[in-house]
């Protein structure tokens, strides 16, 4: 039942996305090209509703039981009606982050969605008490405005995030009935937004706007906690590696702007994506490169959920070498940017002398 309410979902999102798309010209909600943007005709967002209603379909279809659903799917409409609104009328940033905040409230403190604690590798937990509800809604905010920051391609935010809930789907398949209702949920979400990214993909058709990225964000973060809510120092960096690519291009801008002096919020031309087109990719080998990256880091996450401590050590290491790696190459923080391709030429041309 589960795999056939996911080919509905994937079915409805094919055959709503045109009608989305008539009502966001109708509505106002189009995206007009600028110095920023990479298309360069006025497109129409608001795609994410698409997404949103097939789900919703989905859900109601399959009804997967939780005492976090109800609070789910109400912060769930909270993003969606702040990202509605963002399309059409351009909502100020404080405004969005208000609506993202709201969300996080509800699941988080009336849904009781939390981190908790954290087990320790030798014995013992750290319980993180009252602290356990600002670390958790820093978790969904900042994941929410993750997705939103990589929504800068065709089919970008959209194929992340479908890797993204086919990691998660897979690794709570592999576990007790408690993660049914994250499986479920990951399907449906997932067969929503492969049927919209056969209009999203390049050339696309519509763009998802904050409708989707904002809904995907939430819903892959609330999901992403759900399975790994009270855990080990280890594979606390499950739900992080399953984001990987969002994460470190978030992590790796602020960076970027404290490095070059310019406000957190200020926008530029250096996301990843920016970077790899940069360097001579075309639209759709950057998309394809990034998709591969997310993969990557999905595999790890899988890999990192089944290993020992030192197996994990080794996995962790190795994901964090070949991100500094792949940033340097591309000069995701700025072309000067190079310790470790520095050090690596160094000992080049030392055995070089020897």
């Amino acid at each position: 039942m589960i795999y056939f309410t996911l080919l509905i979902c994937f079915i409805i999102a094919v055959l709503i996305t045109p009608a989305v798309k008539w009502l966001a010209f109708k509505v106002g909600a189009t995206d007009k090209p600028n110095q920023r943007k990479v298309h360069q005709k006025i497109m129409p967002r608001l795609g994410g509703l698409a997404i949103f209603i097939s789900f919703m379909i989905g859900y109601w279809i399959l009804k997967p039981e939780s005492p976090f659903a109800t609070a789910i799917l109400i912060g769930a409409a909270v993003v969606v009606l702040t990202g509605v609104l963002d399309d059409i009328y351009e909502l100020p940033p404080k405004l969005k982050l208000l609506g993202q905040i709201i969300a996080a409230v509800v699941v988080v403190v009336y849904g009781g969605v939390r981190i908790e604690y954290i087990n320790l590798p030798f014995g013992g937990q750290l319980d993180f008490g009252i602290l356990s509800i600002p670390i958790t809604m820093f978790w969904i905010i900042g994941i929410t405005n993750a997705i939103n920051l990589i929504d800068g391609l065709d089919g970008l935010a959209a194929g992340v995030s479908s890797i993204a809930l086919v990691t998660i789907a897979s690794m709570a398949a592999t576990m007790s009935n408690t993660y049914a209702f994250v499986f479920a949920m990951s399907l449906i979400l997932l067969g929503s937004t492969l049927g919209f990214l056969i209009y999203n993909f390049h050339p696309a058709k519509i763009f998802m706007g904050d409708t989707g990225a904002l809904f995907l964000g939430y819903m892959i973060s609330v999901l992403s906690l759900l399975g790994f809510k009270n855990v080990t120092v280890f594979s606390f960096v499950i739900p992080i590696l399953i984001l990987g690519v969002p994460i470190s291009d978030t992590f790796f801008a602020i960076i970027r702007r404290i490095v070059n002096k310019q406000p957190l919020s200020a926008p530029d031309k250096s996301h990843l994506h920016h970077c790899l087109l940069r360097l001579g990719y075309s639209h759709r080998q950057t998309v394809l490169i990034i998709y591969g990256m997310a993969a990557m880091f999905g595999l790890a996450a899988v890999l990192l959920s089944k290993a020992t401590m030192f197996g994990s050590l080794f996995v962790i290491t190795a994901i964090v070498l070949i991100v500094e790696l792949i940033v340097e190459k591309v000069g995701l923080v700025s072309k000067d940017y190079r310790p470790l391709l520095k050090i690596v030429r160094g000992m080049r041309g030392m055995r070089r002398i020897s």
